[in-house]
C-alpha cells in the first residue's frame, strides 16, 4: 500500500488549563459540581448564568465551564460568553455554539491556536459526524497551511445532554489559524494595507455595503464586503468590522477586481498579462482538488481565501464547512436528475456565484494541466487508502458517543438534506468510505477529459540534420555571445539563469544528447535534470514568450525538453525550443549574476542579438569529468565487440580489456525514449522492458556508432 510521508496528530488530549478569573463578587468552587465523562470522549459541561436559554446568533450569554479530559482531569472556566452560530444549521434541533472566553486560551493545547473565539459544530446535519473533520484532515494531507482543528467532546448544556460536539477554530487570523500579517489599529499614515485580507465568497451575503446594512449602527461602519463586476459576493473577515477602514475595503475591492479582469480577459491564459499574475497555484490546485475529492456542493458558495503584505498573490483556503458534502444532500438540481455527486464535478454542478471563476480557469490549458498533474501526485501517493484509513480511526473514535447522541437525537430520521438514511451507525460510516472509492477513479477520468489536445509533433520525414554536432559523451558550458556569462541553474528553486564562468562550477556544465529526430537533449550535471521550457497553452514562435526556463525530471520523448541547436556566425548558437518554438534568451542582456534565461521571441533577429545567440565549448570528458577536454575520441580502442545475452537478458561489449571501454553508451526503444545508459565496461540488464526494437548507441575515436537489435 502506498502511504504519506509525514505524521501528524488530529486529536490531542486537552492540556489542564488554570481557570479563569472568577467574575468579581462571585466566587465559585469548581469542586460543587459533580461532572464526569459518559464515553471514552471528553466532556464539557456548560451552565450559563441563572440557566438562561441560548437564543440569539449575536447576543452572547455568560456562563461557566467544566472541561473533563480523558485522563478524567477536570479544569474549571469561570465568565466565558457563549451565543449560536451557523446559518441552516442554527435553525436545526441540535443548535451549533460559539465559545468566547474572558482571556485567550490554548484550549485544544500545544500545536494548536491560542484564542478567545471557538466554535462547538453540532454536525447534525452529517450522520456520520465526521465529515468537517474527515476534510481538515484532508486539507493538512494534500498541504493546505490552515486547516481547522477538530476535537470531538461530548457536551451538557445547563445539565442537558445534548449530544455528540465537535471544537473547532473560528476561521480568523492569529498564529495556527490563518497565521498572515495582522494590520496597524488604527491605521497611520505610513500602514502598509497591502494585507492581510482573509475573505470569503459569501453566498449568503452576510455582510453590509457602503449603501445597504442591516441596522443603525452599520451605518458608521466601514463596508465589510462588496459584490465584484461579476456580481461575487466578497467579504472581508479581517480587518475585524470594528478596526476596518474605508481605505482598507477599496484597496482590497479594486484587488479582487482587477484579478477578476484579468480573468475574463481575452488574454487570460498569458502568463503575464493573464490571472496568474495574481493566484497562488499550490493552495489553487489544493483546495480546488479537495473541493472536488469531497463533492462539496456548496464549495464555491462559501469560499475562503487571503491574501498576505506585500504580495500579488491569492491563497486559497482554509476548507469549511463540509457537512452536506460527501453526496449528504438531496437537492436534485445540478443535473442528470440526481442527487449522486460520486459521478460530477462540483465545478459544473454544485452551488455559489464563484463557480463562474473556476469555470474559466479549466479553459486555460495551464490550469488544466496543473489540476491533473497533483491530482496525479494525490493518487500516487494512495490518497484513497488514506482517507480510508482516517475514516476507520475516526469511526472507532467516535462509535461510543455516536450511540449516545442517537439516543438523544433519532438515527433514521431526515434533519436537514440527507439522501440517504439508515439504522445503524456504522451503515452511514460505510455509506461514506463507499462514495470515495466509488468518486476518486471518477475524477481521474473526468480531469483528464478536460485537459486541451497538445499539439501533434510535425514528424518529417527524414530526421533534420543538427548543426551542431554534439558529443554525448562530453560535458560543455553554453556562453552567452553577449555578456560572456554561462549557463546556469538555481539549484533552490530550478530556474536557470546566468553567472560569471566558474570552471569549477558543475552547474554550469550541460550534457548535449543527439536524438534520432536531429533534436539534443540537454542534461545539467550537477543536478542531472533536463533543460526544460515551461510555456503553457498554443504558442507559437512570437507568442506566450516570457516564462524561465528550468530543469525538471528528464524525459527525452517530451517536446519542450528538445532543443534545436542553430548554426549562426562565427560558431554561435541559438537554442531553439521544440514545443514552444521560442530561443533561450538572456533577459536585457545583463551581466549580473542570476539573470534570468526565458523562453523568447525567436524570428529574423535570432541572427544578430547577442542575448539570443551562444557560444558552445566542450570543457570535460563524461567518463572522467576531472580531466579537461584536450580532443575527443577514446585513441588506443580497435577491437571489441555488442552481444546480447538472452538467458541473463545483460546487454554487454567484449573486449580483450574491458577496461578500456570508458565511453557511456544509450538504449533507445523504438519511440526514441532512452530507457538505459551505461558505462561500455559494466553492461546493462534489460529485464522490465518490453519485448521489441532497440537501438544502441555510442561514440568512439569521435564517431557516433549505431547498433539495432531485437530484445
Amino acid at each position: 500500500m502506498k502511504s504519506f510521508l509525514f505524521i501528524f496528530t488530529l486529536f490531542l488530549p486537552l492540556s489542564p488549563l488554570l481557570a479563569q478569573d472568577s467574575t468579581e463578587g462571585d466566587e465559585i468552587d469548581s469542586s460543587i459540581k459533580e461532572v464526569h465523562r459518559l464515553t471514552n470522549l471528553p466532556h464539557l459541561y456548560i451552565n450559563t448564568f441563572s440557566g438562561q436559554s441560548i437564543t440569539s446568533k449575536t447576543e452572547y450569554v455568560y456562563a461557566r465551564m467544566w472541561y473533563v479530559s480523558e485522563d478524567d482531569e477536570i479544569t474549571f472556566f469561570d465568565s466565558l460568553q457563549i451565543r449560536g452560530r451557523g446559518n441552516s444549521t442554527w435553525g436545526l434541533a441540535k443548535k451549533p455554539y460559539k465559545l468566547k472566553f474572558l482571556h485567550k486560551e490554548k484550549l485544544l493545547g500545544k500545536g494548536f491556536a491560542k484564542a478567545k473565539k471557538w466554535t462547538l459544530l453540532a454536525n447534525h446535519a452529517d450522520k456520520s459526524l465526521i465529515r468537517n473533520a474527515l476534510t481538515s484532515l484532508m486539507g493538512d494531507t494534500v498541504g493546505l497551511p490552515f486547516s481547522p482543528a477538530a476535537k470531538f467532546v461530548d457536551l451538557t448544556l445547563n445539565d442537558s445532554y445534548v449530544g455528540n460536539y465537535q471544537i473547532s477554530d473560528q476561521i480568523d487570523v492569529r498564529a495556527h489559524r490563518v497565521n498572515i500579517s495582522e494590520q496597524d489599529v488604527p491605521l497611520i499614515e505610513t500602514s502598509d494595507i497591502s494585507g492581510g485580507y482573509l475573505l470569503e465568497s459569501d453566498g449568503f451575503r452576510d455582510f453590509h455595503t457602503g449603501s445597504l446594512w442591516d441596522n443603525e449602527s452599520q451605518r458608521y461602519l466601514a463596508p465589510n464586503g462588496f459584490n465584484t463586476r461579476k456580481n461575487i459576493p466578497i467579504r472581508i473577515h479581517y480587518p475585524d468590522d470594528e478596526d476596518l477602514e474605508v481605505q482598507q475595503t477599496n484597496y482590497i475591492q479594486d484587488f479582487i477586481n482587477q484579478f477578476e479582469q484579468r480573468l475574463f480577459a481575452d488574454d487570460f491564459t498569458d502568463p503575464e498579462k493573464g490571472y496568474r499574475q495574481n493566484v497562488d497555484s499550490a493552495s489553487l490546485a489544493n483546495w480546488y482538488l479537495c473541493t472536488e475529492m469531497s463533492g462539496n456542493v456548496d464549495g464555491f458558495f462559501s469560499l475562503y481565501f487571503y491574501k498576505e503584505q506585500q504580495d500579488d498573490h491569492l491563497y486559497w483556503g482554509p476548507l469549511w464547512d463540509y457537512d452536506i458534502a460527501y453526496n449528504n444532500d438531496n437537492r436534485t438540481d445540478r443535473g442528470g436528475n440526481t442527487s449522486d455527486t460520486s459521478r460530477q464535478l462540483m465545478v459544473e454542478h454544485s452551488y455559489g456565484a464563484a463557480k463562474i471563476w473556476l469555470q474559466r480557469m479549466w479553459q486555460d490549458p495551464w490550469f488544466a494541466r496543473l489540476v491533473n498533474r497533483r491530482y496525479a501526485e494525490l493518487l500516487d501517493a494512495g490518497i484513497e487508502e488514506h482517507l480510508s484509513l482516517q475514516i476507520d480511526s475516526l469511526y472507532h473514535l467516535l462509535t461510543e458517543s455516536a450511540g449516545l447522541n442517537y439516543q438523544r437525537w433519532g438515527i433514521s430520521t431526515s434533519t436537514l438534506r440527507e439522501r440517504v438514511l439508515y439504522s445503524s451507525y456504522g451503515q452511514y460510516i460505510s455509506d461514506l468510505r463507499s462514495y470515495l472509492r466509488r468518486h476518486l477513479p471518477y475524477l481521474k477520468t473526468a480531469f483528464e477529459a478536460l485537459l486541451p489536445e497538445e499539439p501533434a509533433p510535425i514528424e518529417p520525414d527524414e530526421p533534420k540534420i543538427p548543426d551542431f554536432a554534439a558529443d554525448p559523451t562530453v560535458y560543455y558550458v553554453l556562453l552567452n555571445a553577449g555578456t560572456g556569462t554561462a549557463m546556469d541553474i538555481d539549484i533552490e528553486h530550478g530556474t536557470v539563469c546566468s553567472n560569471a564562468r566558474d570552471e569549477m562550477a558543475e552547474s554550469q556544465q550541460w550534457q548535449i544528447i543527439p536524438l534520432q529526430n536531429g533534436y539534443c537533449y540537454i542534461v545539467n550535471r550537477a543536478t542531472g535534470y533536463a533543460l526544460n521550457d515551461p510555456t503553457e497553452g498554443e504558442p507559437t514562435a512570437t507568442t506566450l514568450v516570457g516564462a524561465q526556463l528550468n530543469v525538471i525530471e528528464g524525459d527525452s520523448l517530451d517536446l519542450r525538453q528538445q532543443w534545436d541547436l542553430v548554426a549562426q556566425s562565427n560558431e554561435r548558437y541559438n537554442i531553439i525550443n521544440s514545443f514552444s518554438q521560442h530561443g533561450a534568451n538572456l533577459s536585457g542582456g545583463s551581466t549580473a549574476n542570476g539573470t534570468a534565461i526565458l523562453s523568447y521571441t525567436s524570428n529574423e533577429k535570432d541572427a544578430t542579438s547577442n542575448n539570443r545567440m551562444w557560444n558552445i565549448q566542450a570543457v570535460a570528458h563524461l567518463n572522467d569529468p576531472d580531466d579537461p577536454i584536450v580532443g575527443i575520441g577514446y585513441p588506443g580502442i580497435y577491437e571489441y565487440a555488442l552481444a546480447y545475452d538472452v538467458q541473463s537478458d545483460r546487454l554487454h561489449f567484449g573486449s580483450d580489456d574491458l577496461s578500456a571501454l570508458r565511453f557511456p553508451v544509450r538504449v533507445y526503444d523504438r519511440g526514441g525514449r532512452l530507457v538505459r545508459s551505461f558505462r561500455a565496461s559494466d553492461g546493462a540488464i534489460l529485464t522490465g522492458l518490453p519485448r521489441g526494437l532497440y537501438i544502441v548507441t555510442w561514440i568512439e575515436s569521435g564517431r557516433q556508432r549505431t547498433v539495432k537489435f531485437t530484445r
